[in-house]
């Protein structure tokens, strides 16, 4: 989670602390030199210092939508006027300059500079911090964003640079893209720091945290990025330097899931649309028990730090024939592919509460095509800008925790059967207004997953792990690709090129991937 009610304010100055260090490309001075030396010298000090590096989650969700959600099945969103979506969608070769693709490396890697920072700093001023105790916890927190940060790139990008220390400028233009394997070990290193020295709570029973803790990497937390991150490894390579390493480790997954499984904090929301429900977030006096770690925003503070990507996919004309000011969309729809359309169960309640079908008026133009509304609540608009919605976003969904569990069942992994398996995906399935299903397969679970997260950004990463992105990617596009617009998908386009500003910053200190 990110924004911490009553720590909102330490948080505030944390961002302003931080902005001098953002630039576009590795060639930065870090915020370790000059001033930062002399700056941490109590223990609110090295607070605020994590809190910059949870600021670093604000664009996570609207990445997801951006490079997941709109390269997937999922969306069909072929523009009148070429938008930056539009080479994403379509498979383009020259995506190297696009602004989403840039976006994901720079954000990424100034998260990770800021947690390098941040632990550095720990390290070499360890008396100011107050306590070993806090000490160890700042630094598991800074170590469990820094594999965040890690896990995003290897998905988008395969291989990338490792960066394990505040860097200058002329060390960042030598440090060349480690293989996908040492940059796994090294985040894994980080994430099992985090599962031992992450508390599995800050003040008690969930959800009793304090009120200037709420939002803080836990134990829990920890433990779904790393299995994530088995899961990940396990998916096949596809012939390229991806985030697949056929590596067969779901076995090394399942004690982690069943251990958040096994904590009872978090429990399955009983009504599905009330899990992405503005009055059923943290901080609430109930808190949302679907989110093992969420991405969390305020509204209506100067400078803003509300969320954007509530109305990433919603069309602004959308927003207009409502007549709800500075609530902007996109600037063209971005359609749901007639394809997941067809996919919902009749009856499926996720249906309506994840895509708007009913179409809507604007100008006398009447909008039928469908699009993504999972997050808005149009009664929630910000009044001052479009970028400041107040909406939590779930990183880690208990939910996908349980579906989890059952792919791993699947992939052989023991302390499951088909059993388990069946309970969970009928749990789901009961929840969504469905009959049970029984010897749930693979392909099904991974059917039943995509209308689940539909609208979270998983789509693109499943069929990555699925093994079938080439294929289900190709025949859905023969279906649906009625403009003739999207090439077809080869190995190369399982990860994403390195950014046109990396290549431009430090020529020939990086390899383009192959394709691009």
């Amino acid at each position: 989670m990110l924004i911490l009610s009553k720590m909102k304010k330490i948080f505030i100055i944390a961002f302003l602390f931080i902005l001098a260090s953002c630039s576009k490309d590795l060639n930065q001075i870090p915020i370790s030199t000059a001033t930062t030396s002399t700056f941490y010298q109590q223990p609110s000090d090295f607070i605020q210092g994590v809190n910059a590096v949870y600021n670093s989650l604000r664009g996570y969700p609207d990445r997801l939508l951006n490079l997941s959600e709109i390269r997937s099945d999922n969306i069909y969103g072929v523009s009148v006027t070429v938008r930056d979506w539009d080479p994403i969608n379509n498979f383009s070769p020259g995506i190297a300059p696009n602004v989403y693709v840039e976006e994901a490396w720079n954000a990424d890697f100034n998260g990770i500079f800021k947690a390098n920072t941040i632990i550095d700093q720990i390290a070499k001023n360890a008396s100011y911090v107050g306590s070993t105790a806090l000490a160890t916890r700042l630094t598991a927190e800074a170590r469990y964003l820094r594999a965040f940060f890690y896990f995003d790139l290897v998905k988008y990008f395969g291989k990338v640079p490792l960066i394990d220390h505040p860097v200058v400028a002329t060390e960042a233009n030598s440090i060349a893209r480690s293989s996908v394997d040492d940059i796994y070990k090294f985040m894994i290193a980080d994430l099992q720091y985090a599962v031992t020295n992450l508390p599995t709570n800050y003040t008690g029973a969930f959800p009793a945290y304090s009120a200037t803790d709420v939002g803080r990497a836990t134990k829990y937390a920890a433990e779904g990025i790393l299995a994530q991150v088995y899961m990940a490894r396990s998916g096949p390579t596809y012939g390229v330097e991806g985030p697949g390493l056929a590596s067969n480790e779901w076995a090394l997954a399942m004690p982690l899931i069943q251990d958040i499984i096994n904590s009872n904090q978090f429990a399955m929301n009983a009504n599905y649309a009330n899990i992405f429900s503005y009055a059923n977030q943290s901080p609430t006096p109930t808190g949302n028990k679907e989110a093992v770690f969420d991405v969390m925003y305020v509204s209506g503070q100067n400078p803003v730090l509300g969320a954007t990507y509530v109305w990433g996919l919603t069309p602004n004309t959308y927003f207009t024939s409502l007549a709800i000011p500075n609530s902007n969309g996109s600037l063209e729809i971005i359609p749901v592919s007639a394809n997941l359309v067809s996919a919902y169960e009749t009856g499926d309640l996720r249906k309506a509460a994840t895509v708007l079908t009913t179409g809507f008026t604007n100008a006398g133009s009447t909008e039928v095509r469908p699009f993504f509304k999972k997050y808005l609540d149009v009664t929630k608009a910000p009044a001052a800008s479009r970028f400041d919605w107040g909406e939590n976003f779930i990183a880690i969904r208990y939910t996908d925790i349980m579906m989890m569990k059952a792919e791993c069942i699947l992939k052989g992994a023991p302390g499951g059967t088909q059993a388990d398996v069946d309970a969970i995906v009928n749990s789901v399935r009961t929840r969504a207004g469905l009959p049970a299903r029984t010897n749930v397969t693979l392909a099904q679970l991974y059917d039943e997953r995509r209308k689940e997260f539909a609208d979270e950004g998983n789509r693109w990463f499943d069929l990555q792990r699925s093994g079938n992105l080439i294929t289900a990617m190709n025949a859905w596009i023969a279906a649906e690709d009625v403009q003739k617009r999207i090439s077809p998908v080869v190995a190369n386009y399982v990860i994403y090129p390195v950014p046109q500003s990396q290549l431009d910053a430090a020529p020939g200190l990086y390899t383009q991937s192959p394709g691009y």
